[in-house]
């Protein structure tokens, strides 16, 4: 019996990339298996879409590698195109063309076979719920459909690694669950899906998250180890006025720090038993006696804030 590991689809090795004095990424390291759905996650100019570029072989690294497939990227970018797809976070494809001719384009991009063609572009215009619309103009489709285009294209040659950057940003919810319908089959069938988003529920149901900052990778694991590792307890504050909720707890003593969501406010404590009862206190006070307090799970949007910054206090 062969018990020899399987090799990582992806493997990111020191990968660094700089513009002039500006370091985007630095020595980002990581894997991603078969079958799994590696997500990236952070704010806007942490290093993502960069990093998305040079897995994808349009961005040449200063230094590191990137192997895809067991291709490195660098060296043969042409052989690591056969096994991937990317899709970037612009629309790229023609609008004035049909969606049927842009899945032609593309197939004769990757040189797919006819008969291949036909059958794979049936299956996943079905999957993504675009059967029938064949003939319309890619530039008349809602962004949704658009979005879902694009990933039809993208997985025409049957790759086995799918690099998506911020792929459902700006897409309606019905969209975006087919998306995601579409995304899971893949992942069943093996396929590796590295992924960009700015969506914290998004980052939810991805199988392991690396959590960017300042163009480092600061954290990586699945989203219920990183949640357990989330330093602190939380609390969430329900009121009709969560911005003076936060003001009024903002100094009290034990807060670690705090989120506004909607119309609670998330607030991170060093001991929830202990600091309940004071935080009580301190709202009716204030004349705040309709907030109310409960304990809280943490979301991806908690642990990114609690392990890299940026809440307050």
């Amino acid at each position: 019996m062969n018990t020899a590991a399987v090799p990582p689809a992806v493997q990111v090795r020191g990968l660094a990339k700089s513009f002039g004095a500006v370091h985007a990424v630095r020595s980002v390291d990581f894997e991603v298996a078969r079958g799994e759905i590696f997500g990236l996650v952070g704010p806007d100019g942490a290093g993502k879409t960069t990093t998305m570029r040079m897995l994808a072989g349009v961005l040449r690294q200063n230094a590191g590698s990137v192997t895809v497939d067991g291709v490195d990227v660098a060296s043969d970018p042409e052989a690591a195109k056969l096994c991937l797809s990317y899709m970037p976070q612009r629309f790229g494809l023609y609008e004035d063309l049909t969606i049927a001719e842009n899945i032609y384009f593309y197939a004769e991009l990757f040189s797919v076979p006819r008969k291949e063609r036909l059958a794979r572009s049936s299956e996943l215009l079905r999957a993504a719920g675009l059967g029938g619309f064949e003939r319309r103009l890619a530039g008349q489709l809602s962004g949704g459909m658009k979005q879902k285009l694009g990933l039809v294209c993208a997985l025409i040659h049957t790759p086995r690694v799918l690099l998506l950057d911020e792929p459902t940003t700006g897409v309606d919810p019905v969209s975006r669950r087919d998306f995601w319908g579409i995304l899971y089959k893949l992942r069943e069938s093996g396929v590796a899906i590295v992924m960009a988003t700015a969506y914290m529920d998004e980052a939810e149901r991805c199988s392991r998250l690396a959590l960017f900052h300042a163009g480092e990778v600061r954290y990586c694991d699945t989203p219920a180890r990183l949640k357990a590792a989330m330093p602190g307890a939380l609390l969430a504050v329900l009121s009709a006025q969560p911005r003076a909720v936060r003001k009024i707890i903002a100094s009290a003593t034990g807060v670690l720090g705090m989120l506004l969501m909607g119309d609670r406010v998330h607030v991170r404590v060093d001991d929830a038993v202990r600091r309940t009862p004071e935080l009580r206190a301190a709202l009716d006070a204030a004349g705040m006696a309709d907030a109310r307090i409960q304990p809280a799970e943490p979301g991806i949007e908690d642990v990114f804030v609690a392990l890299l910054g940026g809440g307050e206090p």
